[in-house]
């Protein structure tokens, strides 16, 4: 048996793991390399394989660094079948199309920028997406099934975000199976919307995944009051806007969670929430078809949102006429959008028309920050 690190060591994004084994070739996960001046010609660069060998893809969950490069894949030469969870399969339908999209509008955008004549060819397409989403298989947590002969898999959750998963692996090699497991990312154990990670008790191989390393979390109950803090100074004493920078996909819905629960237990005035991405809008969408995911403390909270209970006013812009509309907003609105790390998107334009006035904040999900006098300060 061979195991390759292809991506995600000695970094956070881009996870590859290559398994050869048992007259078998597959991976788990193929993610897009994010952040840094070269991430976009590491991303563009061969695979270290060839991918028309490669059997079958065990997807963890469909945050963009981990399932960005399979409509690359596809389009390199890859047949086979791309397995997930059900709720992984959705998203995917969502964020592939939206990623090719955005590697469509950057290629021209390079193009024109270097007044090239023919245009650069992109990363991979709207129609390698589609095509790539034709092979993927969606397989229900904790059901074994077998890829190949000789390799058995199943999907444990992982309560990181809606569908991901921790996967375990047994190969049998001259008549001895070996049981790999690969974490994924991993969710925080109590963190709200969904169930805490499965817990597994034995492997002969283990590959785990550490996002924040020897990183000590906040007290979630410190951060709560902070975001208490900073909603109802901004919003109710200053008279200003509260911007969230927050990933379409996760931190959106949980953000969403914290201001309606807040709000029906009454420790939160209700406010205004208005989530300016497209990409997060369907994936809160697709969130809410998968009820049988969350804990316990979400299903009680989706009872209140279905009989209406202390809503917060909510409302999900989807034009950029709508977009730029929020920027007359003077007042008493919390505005989420992305990108989480503010280096695209729509959240740009709101920093650029909220942050320079004194009465605003900027809150960092997990991280509140508000800004006064000129600077980010601690809130």
């Amino acid at each position: 048996m061979k195991l390759s690190f292809l991506g995600a060591a000695r970094e956070v994004t881009g996870s590859c793991f290559l398994v050869e084994a048992a007259n078998v070739r597959f991976l788990v996960d193929c993610g897009m390399v994010q952040g840094g001046r070269i991430a976009a010609a590491r991303n563009h660069e061969p695979f270290a394989f060839d991918p028309a060998s490669i059997d079958f893809v065990l997807l963890t969950h469909a945050h963009i660094d981990h399932s960005g490069l399979l409509p690359k894949l596809t389009r390199a030469g890859f047949k086979g079948s791309i397995y997930a969870t059900p709720a992984t399969v959705d998203l995917l339908g969502v964020m592939l199309p939206d990623s090719a999209h955005i590697q469509e509008i950057d290629t021209k955008r390079v193009a024109k920028r270097l007044k090239e004549k023919t245009v650069p060819l992109p990363l991979y397409t709207l129609q390698d997406a589609h095509e790539c989403l034709q092979q993927v298989r969606g397989i229900e947590y904790d059901r074994e099934f077998a890829p190949r002969v000789g390799v058995r898999a199943r999907f444990r959750d992982a309560g990181h975000i809606l569908g991901s998963a921790i996967v375990e692996v047994w190969i049998t090699e001259y008549g001895y199976p070996t049981r790999i497991v690969f974490s994924g990312d991993l969710g925080q154990p109590g963190r709200p919307i969904l169930r805490d990670p499965t817990p597994i008790e034995e492997a002969d191989i283990l590959v785990i995944e550490s996002t924040y390393g020897d990183r000590r979390h906040k007290d979630f109950s410190a951060t709560e009051a902070d975001m208490i803090g900073i909603v109802e100074k901004t919003l109710f004493e200053r008279g200003g806007n509260v911007i969230v920078p927050a990933f379409a996909v996760g931190r959106t819905q949980e953000v969403l969670y914290h201001l309606h629960r807040l709000t029906c237990e009454g420790r939160l005035q209700r406010p205004m929430v208005f989530v300016d991405s497209p990409m997060a809008t369907e994936a809160t969408r697709i969130t809410r078809e998968h009820l049988e995911l969350f804990d316990e403390q979400a299903k009680r909270l989706a009872g209140w949102h279905a009989r209406g209970e202390n809503l917060p006013y909510l409302d999900f812009t989807a034009s950029a006429e709508e977009s730029m509309a929020l920027n007359r907003i003077r007042s008493g609105a919390i505005i989420i959008s992305a990108s989480g790390m503010c280096d695209a998107e729509r959240i740009r334009h709101h920093l650029r028309h909220n942050l320079p006035r004194r009465e605003c904040s900027i809150l960092f999900p997990g991280f509140p920050v508000s800004r006064r006098r000129g600077r980010l300060a601690g809130a």
